[in-house]
């Protein structure tokens, strides 16, 4: 499949609208993940292995802010399991028309459902595993909380959440270090200064990071005792846990 090269903030931009998911970033948004976030194929395979591992007969699997749907395909070729069905959410009728496309592209026995809505206003049922891949960080703060207590509380017992997010650091020589080494990718992945400088002022007011102590510490209160990073590269982690 060939992707279209993000030239989004390639020119400068007299005003930086907020950063929308809409069909201008859906057009490009294969190439502009795979260039800002390291290691992305490797979270997306490993999703997929996670959840062949660990998913139930008969349930659902939820993709929770699937843009394009790369963690559902991934899910999708990996499980094998009898009866289950994928359930992928996002609130850009952008994104879903064209995750509709890349899944249609690949022939697999499990169905896929495609919802376009809000994640806060779908419920979760049945679930055995739930994928939040880099979505939570683009919720409002004070709605988290209540969107992962109703993902543990859409689990079946031995069910996971699967949860990656760009991180923050309290310290500020690691959050300047790792700032850096994330910066420096993105150069090394063609990205311009003027590029850069323009997503950020984009993304702003839109992304809001944490750090992993909050996001563990949120699962364990929303009734996760299980609950660990099992990938890092710089300021990206993705986190697994366990109801």
């Amino acid at each position: 499949m060939t992707h279209s090269q993000d030239k989004i903030y390639a020119r400068p931009h007299s005003t930086i609208d907020k950063f929308k998911f809409d069909n201008n970033v859906a057009g490009v948004f294969d190439d502009m993940i795979r260039r800002s976030i390291p290691n992305y194929e490797q979270i997306i395979a490993s999703i997929g292995d996670i959840a062949a591992q660990t998913v139930q007969k008969n349930t659902n699997v939820y993709d929770l802010g699937c843009s394009l749907g790369t963690a559902t395909i991934s899910m999708r070729r990996k499980i094998s399991t009898d009866n289950v069905k994928i359930i992928a959410v996002d609130n850009s009728e952008s994104m879903i028309k064209r995750c509709s496309e890349h899944i249609s592209a690949y022939r697999s026995d499990i169905p896929v459902e495609l919802v376009c809505a809000d994640i806060n206003n779908i419920n979760i049922e049945n679930a055995s595993v739930v994928v939040l891949n880099f979505t939570l960080q683009f919720l409002e703060p004070a709605a988290r909380k209540q969107l992962i207590t109703k993902i543990y509380n859409g689990l079946v017992g031995g069910g996971v959440l699967i949860l990656s997010e760009k991180l923050q650091f309290s310290n500020t020589k690691i959050q300047h270090l790792l700032d850096e080494l994330h910066l420096d990718f993105k150069r090394a992945n063609g990205y311009s200064e003027l590029e850069i400088s323009q997503k950020r002022s984009a993304l702003e007011d839109v992304m809001r990071t944490e750090t992993a102590e909050s996001h563990i510490s949120r699962l364990n209160e929303c009734g996760f005792q299980q609950a660990s990073i099992w990938f890092q590269c710089f300021n990206f982690a993705s986190m697994v846990a366990i109801k």
